[in-house]
Formats: structure tokens, sequence, C-alpha cells
């Protein structure tokens, strides 16, 4: 469809949240703020200088950073491509991308401050190392306290900027009908995606990789930014389907768009699995002890049962179910998916992350789960709080007309 062309919304399709945004924001606002002073409660009751509490947080804050990067991903990919089918829904993650400053936050609340603070958080391995490990020292330069911070903070307000760019452009567009701005996302979005794959992966690196500072893989980014992508794709079905069902974006999002969202959902599950398996191999048939140490207590411990739980839950189960297209295009089956694999990546998560505090076997606490919860209440409230103020897609995109006339062939 050419830029000139005069893009007509559906009559019914009611593109404003209106009254929807405050029921949500009245909900997730004081179970969020309640949940997380309970975290708050539980963590020191078990005592351990809250390391319990501080390995939970570290799990639902990379948990709910990877939905946003996952959408900052995308709105980045849509003008690299010049993608057709995606206008409908890219409002929707250019909001959750925009929840990014709310996890900055969380981060200074709960990792950054802590830490300048005096606590190791969830990385005693490195802040309080051994003065006759040599490899500590050795990385020293790197993992210390005040540049790890620093280098925090420098990631959140790179997709920061980044997710607040393409938002800001995306709602000038919809007051001028400039299809010039369109142009100009496409040019910037080249070095936006180059500057977020770098991030993103030293992100991880610190984040995830660094709570066992003496293994390393240089694939662990990418495992990562798998995981993110996976979880925007489920989660824009699942807001997808539940606008829908409160009566918004009547005939704009339909059938065909929620297969082309199946096909990506399908497609990093595969991808996914294929870097988990790659990263894993790789280090299998090398049989070095440096860097099968990492997998040790989650291949003979009671952490095996979840590795097969992922083997099986975040691999075999949805590549076979989702292979199918009228899985893609039954929105009842393809919700139940998106649902399991947002479990699965929690599960991904707390199996990266909570082997390191408990090496000899599988353990759970309530807290892990008030945490997640708690902050995923707090990311749901900013996002309804954005919401609110948009239209639920670029009513003046170019690409609008050819993407409320998708059709999958």
């Amino acid at each position: 469809m050419s830029p000139g062309h005069n893009i007509t919304v559906p009559a019914d399709a009611d593109i404003r949240m209106g009254g929807l945004s405050g029921k949500i924001s009245k909900v997730a606002l004081p179970v969020g703020i309640i949940l997380l002073i309970v975290s708050v409660v539980l963590g020191a009751s078990v005592g351990e200088h809250f390391d319990r509490f501080f390995h939970g947080y570290l799990v639902a804050l990379t948990y709910w950073l990877s939905v946003a990067l996952g959408g900052l991903f995308f709105i980045i990919l849509q003008p690299l491509t010049r993608s057709r089918w995606s206008p409908v829904v890219r409002r929707l993650a250019e909001i959750i991308a925009n929840s990014i400053p709310l996890l900055f936050v969380m981060a200074l609340a709960g990792i950054i401050v802590p830490m300048l603070a005096g606590s190791s958080g969830p990385y005693h391995h490195w802040v309080h190392p051994d003065p006759n490990d040599h490899i500590l020292h050795g990385k020293h330069a790197w993992l210390n306290v005040p540049f790890f911070c620093a280098r925090i903070a420098v990631y959140f307000l790179a997709w920061g900027a980044l997710a607040r760019y393409f938002f800001k452009k995306s709602l000038a567009q919809d007051e001028s009908g400039d299809a010039e701005i369109s142009e100009r996302l496409r040019v910037a979005s080249a070095p936006a995606m180059l500057l977020y794959a770098i991030t993103v992966c030293f992100g991880a690196f610190d984040l995830l990789m660094s709570l066992d500072p003496h293994w390393f893989s240089t694939i662990f980014g990418v495992y990562y930014f798998a995981g993110c992508v996976l979880s925007i794709f489920a989660s824009l079905i699942l807001a997808s389907l539940f606008l829908q069902r409160c009566g918004k974006l009547k005939d704009v999002i339909t059938t065909e768009h929620y297969h082309d969202m199946g096909k990506f959902l399908f497609a990093f599950v595969f991808f996914w699995s294929y870097i988990a398996f790659s990263q894993f191999m790789l280090i299998w048939y090398a049989n070095i002890p440096e860097e099968t140490v990492w997998y040790q207590p989650r291949m003979f411990t009671s952490w095996s049962a979840i590795s097969l739980v992922l083997l099986f839950g975040h691999c075999v189960f949805p590549f076979i179910c989702l292979l199918s297209r009228w899985t893609k295009r039954w929105t009842k089956l393809l919700a139940f998916f998106a649902i399991w694999l947002l479990v699965m990546h929690y599960v991904d998560l707390f199996w990266l992350v909570m082997p390191q505090l408990t090496p000899e076997g599988f353990s759970f606490h309530p807290m892990d789960i008030t945490s997640l919860l708690g902050m995923g209440g707090l990311f749901v409230w900013w996002n309804a709080r954005t919401a609110s103020k948009v239209n639920l897609i670029p009513t003046k995109d170019p690409q609008l007309g050819n993407s409320l006339h998708l059709e999958n062939f």
C-alpha cells in the first residue's frame, strides 16, 4: 500500500484502552507491591544474608527483562526488514519495550544499590574471592563491584534510549502521518540492532554467567537472547487475545496474525533448542574440567530432573505440537502453548541461576514465586499505564493497510 493511501481502521476496532487500563492498574499495582514486600520478609526470615532472596530476585528480574528486551528486538527488527504483517501488533511490543525504565529501578533496588552498599548480592563468588584463586584475580579488572554496576547501568540506559526513540517516532507518525518517519526508523534500525546485540550479550554475561566466574560460554548471550524473543511472541499472543476478549482491536488482529506469531513462536522454540544443544555438545565432547563444572550439578544431582523438564517441556513437546498449521491458527490452543512456554522460560532461568546457590540439589522457596509475581504485577501496571496514553495500533503507519488485510497462503 502506498504511503498516500487512506487507511481505514474497522469502525468497531476500539483502539484505546479507556477504563480497562485503570481496572488493570488497580489490581496489578497493589498485588505487585504486596508480593515484593512478602518476598523481602521471607528473605529476612530465611537468613543466609538474603542469599536466597537475591537469587530469586535475579531470576524474576531477568525473566521480566527478557520480555522487555524481546519487545525491543521486535520493534527494531520490523523497520529493518520493512515488515508488512506486523503493524497491528507492533504497538503492543513498543509498550512492553518501554517498561525498561521500571526494570532499571528494580535492578537498582535489588542488585546495584545493595552491592554498592557492601552486599555481594548473588555474586559472592567474585565479590569476596578466595585470595588464592588465581582465575578470579585475573578477572578482577572486569569483575569488580564499581565497574560491574556501571556496566549494568549503561546496558539499561542503552536499552531504554533505544526503546524510547522507536516509540517516540512511532507516536509522532500517529500525529503527523509522515511516511518519511518509517524510512528514518529503517535507517536507524541497523546500528540499533548492532547496539542491541552487543548489550544483550554482555548483559547476559554479567547478570547471569558471572554467577559462576570460573566458567564461561561465548554462546551464552545468544542463549539468553533466544529466550527473550520466545517470551515476547508468547506475550504478544496472550496480550492480543486478552485485549480482544475485553472488546479491543476487533477485526484488527486476526487469525492470520496469530498464525504468523505462532510461526515465530515455533521458530524460536527450535532456535532455543539449537543453541542449548550447541552449548552443551561443544562442552561435552571437549570434556575439559574447567568447562564441564557448570553442567555437573545440573546433570548429576536432583537438578537433572529440571534438565529433563527443559528437554521435553521447552523443546520436544512444543516443537512437535507447533509444527502443525492448525495449532497456530486455533487461538485457544496457541494461547495454551504461549502460557506453557512462558512457564518453561521461567524454569529455564531458574535452572540457570539456582544451582549456583544450592549445587548439592534442587531447592525451591515460596519467595521465588512471590518475587516473580510481585515484579510481574509492577510490570503489568507499568504497561497498562503506558497503554492508556496511546492508540493500541500505529494508525498512520504506511504498512497498516497491508497488515489489516494480511492473508497466509
